[in-house]
């Protein structure tokens, strides 16, 4: 089997403590040589300046390539491509555009009087400047917004279409969920890349509680295994062994990249891309 290329996704911190946590995260993960690492944007964009911080300081103290998330959120048309300026000033050549999720308080996205109203607006918008590699969402179970479940690939088009080079998934359970829309994708005429993103279950109840949020189905088999790992206190080897085995299926059905979202927890994340034969460059593990 070949190793994969992977990348990783990191979160901002919002205080000294998780600080520590992120730059420990950053440190644990950049022996494994990403092809780049994300860095998230908070909900109605609360985390703005804390993300552009911590771009801009993993990008001058690791060597990565950083790609900054950027959304629609809660900002006129002309403070978001101000941020995106920002970040063309820091070196960061790509971004994660996505609508984003609504604001704390609010039952769905509103777009700004003055922003912008979709991701594929924002997308079109970034890409007339030249500046940007651009990456976007996809969605392989349907989105809590989607009409149906082909609007996902509708959407997904539109948005390559209007300028991005890449997509990554939400996460899944199943690899034939990825396969299938995959498929359903090649078949809709795209042709970008499309990484899956991957979720090493950290804690079984907040994973599930993350998958209620953005329509992720939960199999029964892990509800199951899950509790009866937890009466045996086998949970951390049951997670170890349900991500690598997920990756080595997508591996073998020919994914060539995988994103995994590490919540600012590297241990799990890890192991296992240890475990599917990516070795540590003993030489990043010094940068910082």
């Amino acid at each position: 089997m070949t190793a994969p290329r992977i990348s990783f996704e990191f979160f901002p911190p919002q205080s000294l403590e998780a600080s520590f946590k992120l730059w420990e995260t950053v440190q644990v993960l950049a022996p494994m040589a990403p092809e780049f690492v994300s860095v998230t944007y908070g909900a109605g964009g609360t985390t703005r300046k804390l993300t552009h911080e911590a771009v801009a300081t993993i990008k001058r103290n690791y060597g990565l390539k950083v790609a900054a998330h950027l959304t629609c959120v809660d900002a006129s048309r002309s403070e978001t491509l101000e941020i995106a300026e920002a970040y063309a000033a820091a070196g960061v050549t790509e971004i994660v555009a996505l609508r984003g999720d609504a604001p704390k308080g609010a039952a769905r996205f509103m777009p700004h009087p003055d922003g912008f109203g979709s991701s594929v607006d924002l997308v079109a918008a970034l890409a007339k400047t030249g500046k940007f590699k651009l990456r976007v969402g996809a969605y392989p179970e349907r989105h809590p917004d989607a009409a149906d479940a082909r609007a996902d690939v509708t959407w997904l088009k539109r948005k390559i279409d209007a300028g991005a080079t890449s997509a990554i998934t939400q996460f899944f359970f199943e690899a034939d969920t990825f396969l299938r829309f995959r498929d359903d994708c090649a078949a809709a005429g795209i042709t970008a890349p499309i990484i899956p993103g991957i979720l090493p279950i950290q804690s079984w109840q907040g994973t599930k509680n993350f998958a209620a949020r953005c329509g992720a189905q939960v199999p029964q088999r892990l509800d199951e295994g899950f509790a009866a790992a937890a009466r045996d206190g086998r949970e951390a080897l049951l997670s170890l062994t349900q991500c690598t085995t997920l990756c080595t299926r997508l591996i073998e059905e020919g994914v060539q990249d995988l994103h995994f979202y590490t919540l600012n927890r590297p241990e799990l994340t890890r192991d296992v891309v240890r475990a599917l034969g990516i070795v540590p460059d003993l030489a990043l593990s010094k940068v910082a």
